[in-house]
């Protein structure tokens, strides 16, 4: 990938208000993450560090945001939803706050 496809998707990812998609929700994404039930991993998706209905059912909340957001980058781009989605998804695991869960590469879940 070019380094200007990817400032492109760093500002459309931004400006699309991706990374706070969950706010919409009773329980705002910040607040999941910080309470360690849902964290970032590298496929650009939300998946649940906790195995309850709560958290299973936010992180597919956000996750249909995410991936209709995903969609619309990569065809604003003429690039594949994985290609965006796996660009987001280093983005947000290597932004995410102190404290909060990431899965990294070996697919084990890591507390920063």
């Amino acid at each position: 990938m070019s380094r200007a496809f990817i400032k492109r998707i760093s500002l459309t990812l931004l400006t699309t208000g991706l990374l706070l998609c969950g706010q919409a929700f009773a329980l705002t994404l910040g607040e999941a993450k910080q309470q360690g039930l849902v964290g970032e991993t590298l496929s650009g998706y939300l998946a649940p560090v906790k195995q309850d209905a709560q958290s299973i059912e936010f992180a597919t909340r956000i996750n249909d945001a995410r991936k209709q957001q995903y969609q619309q980058v990569a065809q604003d781009n003429q690039v594949t939803t994985d290609d965006v989605a796996k660009l987001a998804g280093q983005k947000l695991v290597a932004r995410a706050g102190k404290g909060e869960w990431v899965r990294g590469i070996n697919g084990k879940w890591l507390q920063k």
